[in-house]
């Protein structure tokens, strides 16, 4: 589907994705999630992904991190091929919580993001604290940094997820559904903490999520994905009624009720709700 025309950004593009393709083994052959995907994120630009569950949002960040193949179609992460282990890459997981007998300490999670810690390499002790001590001040975390993190909120563990993605400052930060699981208070300071690493650092961020809400005033651009096409574009040309219910084959209907999006008649998702049932 050809995508609208957005504002430009500046600088090279940090993610560069051409002619991509993902297919699904299904029975004796194959079931193609969606093809012909190009996309350009440049410094500093937030998309948000949406689509219903099982069309393709993670395993596309999935492939970007190098875990997965495309089926056809490359991608490039600052001018490099996609590769495993990419140190220009940030990666934020669904919030799952730690079990409670953690013994490891709050600073140690977001120690493990430095690319010597990842990769069993010794690195020096005094930059290495250095640099673990801000980015605990940068997400909050500072104050409780020396207590075990299976001690820990829900909120304050995926605090330390986002500080453990931003250890070597990268160019791309690849968000998988981060809010899931926490209260408003805590999506608002997750959301924050990322919206930030853009606007100061120039970071692009890539953001899979099931609700648009607690992200809608920070998004440049969506891609949503649904029936095996595509819609690209900033928030007012993609939710739409008429855009929906094109890329669903299903009547759908976009409603606003104050500053919230909802959406209804989604064909795998229940008829009423906000949209964190439609990604």
């Amino acid at each position: 589907m050809t995508a609208p025309a957005s504002a430009p950004q500046a600088g090279a593009p940090v993610l560069e994705i051409r002619g991509a393709a993902l297919h699904r083994p299904q029975g004796r052959g194959e079931r193609e999630l969606w093809s012909g995907l190009d996309l350009d994120v440049r410094p500093g630009e937030f998309i948000a992904v949406l689509g219903p569950s099982g069309s393709g949002k993670t395993t596309l960040l999935r492939s970007i991190l190098g875990l997965q193949e495309l089926s056809a179609g490359s991608i490039r992460v600052d001018g490099a091929p996609a590769t495993r282990g990419n140190p220009r890459i940030g990666y934020i997981p669904q919030q799952r919580p730690y079990p409670a007998d953690t013994a490891m300490r709050a600073r140690d999670v977001v120690a493990l993001g430095l690319e010597g810690r990842r990769f069993g390499l010794p690195l020096p002790h005094r930059g290495d604290r250095a640099r673990v001590d801000e980015v605990l001040r940068e997400v909050g975390a500072a104050p409780f940094s020396e207590r075990r993190v299976g001690a820990l909120s829900g909120g304050e563990q995926q605090r330390l997820r986002v500080g453990q993605a931003l250890m070597d400052r990268p160019a791309l930060l690849l968000c998988d559904e981060p809010l899931s699981n926490l209260d408003l208070a805590n999506q608002q300071g997750v959301t924050e903490i990322i919206d930030r690493q853009r606007r100061d650092h120039g970071a692009a961020v890539l953001f899979v999520t099931h609700d648009i809400n607690p992200i809608l005033g920070r998004v440049d651009r969506i891609l949503y994905i649904a029936g095996g096409r595509f819609m690209l574009g900033t928030p007012d040309e993609v939710l739409q009624t008429r855009v929906l219910t094109d890329l669903y084959g299903a009547p759908v209907f976009v409603l606003r009720a104050g500053d919230r999006l909802i959406v209804v008649g989604m064909p795998d998702v229940e008829a009423h709700h906000d949209h964190e049932g439609a990604a």
